[in-house]
């Protein structure tokens, strides 16, 4: 029984935070300040939940640092998704190679 209150409250909880933008906002949005606060909310969730799984994955925190490091070189650059990842992996890799000996 106890699953099924979470399964509710769950599907309650994102259900209500889909209806209530709807719901109040009928109008559009004039205030520039409320826009780009909205605007923004997207990336700053993405941070708060990857910067946490980054530094956590990693045997050290100074190879993932690295790792870090160098996928926001890459992507300052504009460089694709792929070779940001690719490059930040064996970044990872080689400075946990060095590290290890």
């Amino acid at each position: 029984m106890k699953i099924y209150s979470y399964i509710i409250l769950m599907a309650a909880t994102t259900y209500l935070i889909r209806m209530l933008p709807l719901v109040l906002f009928q109008k559009p949005i004039k205030s520039r300040f409320v826009k780009s606060f909205l605007y923004y909310v997207p990336y700053t969730c993405l941070t708060v939940m990857t910067i946490p799984a980054i530094f956590s994955s990693t045997r050290s925190v100074v190879s993932a640092a690295i790792g870090f490091a160098v996928a926001l070189v890459l992507g300052f650059y504009k460089k694709s998704l792929p070779v940001v990842a690719a490059a930040a992996c064996a970044a990872v890799f080689i400075t946990e190679r060095f590290m290890s000996l």
